[in-house]
């Protein structure tokens, strides 16, 4: 009987959409996190008898035919890169990133990664690094007998030195964006990779050619929506019931057909 491994898809399909909206809903307090969903496509069809052969006595066609599907699986989990909230932390490294665009660190193996958890803080040399020690591109160095850093919205870097006048400029922060922001690789750490499907990271200033601009002493928050996952895992656990329901009758329409042969 089909329908039982009909709905053992439907529930395996929606066993994983659970465990895409506990991922989100167990971020919701993660820096810039960007929440999933996941989606699904329909399996082949079995026909029964096509559309458009002849009919009885070859005159007229059949309009519509009979095609049963067999099932669901899962065809992509989708990042969506929308915008976060953000947080005033009155940290003079937290940046927020307000609109388009990722900021560059240099990865543990030397590559290039990208990431909208821009928490920096300073090394032992006073070079800005992540919260996890990955050096921010470009890379710029903090002088040990500076003040105060100032960061504007187009990404221009300044140090405060006692006997200076002027603020030092320290640099200038470059931002990526990308063609298609939902092919890029998660790898955890709130970073992300380039992949083919990316495309190429287009490099450039902050507020320029429609990238976003810098907020300094702000964090950009998850963009996870608690009622709307709370509405999405009631709908997803209905369906596995449901679909849990359709073999619970399969089978007992199996055992019918059983009894009925002894």
């Amino acid at each position: 009987m089909r329908a039982l491994s009909i709905a053992a898809t439907g529930m395996t399909a929606q066993q994983l959409n659970v465990e895409v909206i506990a991922h989100n809903v167990a971020n919701i307090n993660t820096t810039s996190f960007k929440r999933s969903r996941a989606e699904f496509v329909d399996l082949l069809y079995q026909t029964q008898l096509a559309a458009g052969t002849p009919a009885a006595g070859g005159i007229e066609v059949i309009p519509e035919g009979a095609r049963v599907g067999l099932g669901v699986r899962a065809s992509a989990i989708r990042n969506l890169h929308q915008q976060g909230a953000l947080a005033q932390t009155g940290n003079s490294l937290d940046l927020a990133m307000m609109g388009r665009g990722f900021f560059r660190v240099t990865g543990p193996e030397g590559e290039t990664l990208y990431t909208r958890a821009a928490a920096f803080n300073k090394d032992a040399t006073g070079r800005i690094v992540t919260a996890e020690g990955y050096l921010v591109q470009p890379q710029m160095t903090v002088p040990p007998e500076a003040t105060a850093i100032t960061v504007n919205e187009q990404g221009q870097v300044y140090a405060t030195i006692p006997t200076e006048v002027q603020p030092r400029l320290l640099g200038q922060l470059s931002v990526a964006s990308f063609v298609n922001e939902v092919g890029l690789e998660p790898l955890g750490g709130n970073l992300w990779r380039e992949t083919m499907a990316s495309g190429a990271a287009v490099v450039g200033i902050p507020g320029e050619n429609g990238l976003g601009r810098i907020k300094q002493g702000y964090l950009e928050g998850s963009n996870v929506d608690p009622v709307k996952e709370i509405t999405e895992l009631i709908s997803a656990q209905r369906a596995y019931e449901m679909n849990s329901k359709i073999i619970q009758a399969s089978d007992d329409m199996m055992g019918v057909v059983t009894k009925g042969l002894r």
